[in-house]
C-alpha cells in the first residue's frame, strides 16, 4: 500500500532546507466563522452606474507550526477606481484585522509562476490534498506568514476584476511618462 505524499507550503519538493510541510490530516486550529461578502453594485436603472467592487471572501490555510494549521478568512477586494492594486484583508478572529496592498499584475504573475520579492511573494503550486493552490508568503516588521489558498478560486476572483477593467484600460489608467517625471523631479 502506498501512503499519499504530503502537502508542502514552500513547493513541491519538501526536502528543501526551511521549507514547513502541511501534513494530509492536520490539526484543525481554531477559527471564526466565515465573514459573508458586503453586497455591492450600482443602483439598477442608472444608465452611467460606476463600475462595482469585486470582492469574495475566501479561506486561506496557515501554516502555524510543523504540524499545525489554521484557517483565515481573507476578503479579496477591487476597487476599478484603484485598477492597480487589489487589496487582502484577513479576518483574524479580534477587532483588528491585518490588510495587504498588491498589484493585481502581482497576482496574476503569481498564479503562472514566482511573482513578487522583498514583502510579498507569490507561486503556484499542486497538493494532492488541496488540488493547485497559491502559495503567498508575506513578511513585514510584525512578524511574517505562509498562506496557501485555492488556485481555481483565485483565479475566478480575477477573471471577475479583469471583466470591470481590462489589462488595457489598467495600463491607460495610470499616469503618463511627463507626470511621472514630473512627480519625480519634485
Amino acid at each position: 500500500m502506498t501512503e499519499a505524499p504530503e502537502c508542502s507550503t514552500l513547493a513541491s519538493n519538501p526536502s528543501r532546507l526551511g521549507e514547513t510541510v502541511m501534513p494530509r490530516e492536520p490539526q484543525s486550529a481554531a477559527s471564526t466563522p466565515p465573514f459573508a461578502a458586503t453586497p455591492t453594485g450600482g443602483e439598477t436603472g442608472l444608465s452611467a452606474a460606476v463600475p462595482a467592487l469585486v470582492e469574495e471572501v475566501l479561506t486561506l490555510r496557515i501554516a502555524l507550526d510543523q504540524d499545525l494549521v489554521g484557517e483565515v478568512r481573507t476578503r479579496f477586494r477591487y476597487d476599478p477606481e484603484r485598477p492597480y492594486e487589489v487589496l487582502l484583508t484577513f479576518h483574524v478572529g479580534r477587532s483588528d484585522e491585518a490588510d495587504w496592498v498588491f498589484s493585481r499584475e502581482l497576482l496574476r504573475d503569481g498564479l503562472r509562476g514566482l511573482s513578487g520579492q522583498g514583502d510579498v511573494k507569490l507561486w503556484p503550486a499542486y497538493c494532492p490534498c488541496h488540488g493547485s493552490t497559491l502559495h503567498m508568503a508575506l513578511e513585514s516588521p510584525y512578524g511574517s506568514a505562509l498562506l496557501e489558498v485555492s488556485k481555481p478560486s483565485v483565479q475566478s476572483w480575477l477573471a471577475r476584476t479583469y471583466s470591470c477593467v481590462s489589462e488595457l484600460a489598467e495600463a491607460s489608467a495610470g499616469p503618463t511618462d511627463a507626470q511621472l517625471a514630473a512627480l519625480l523631479a519634485g
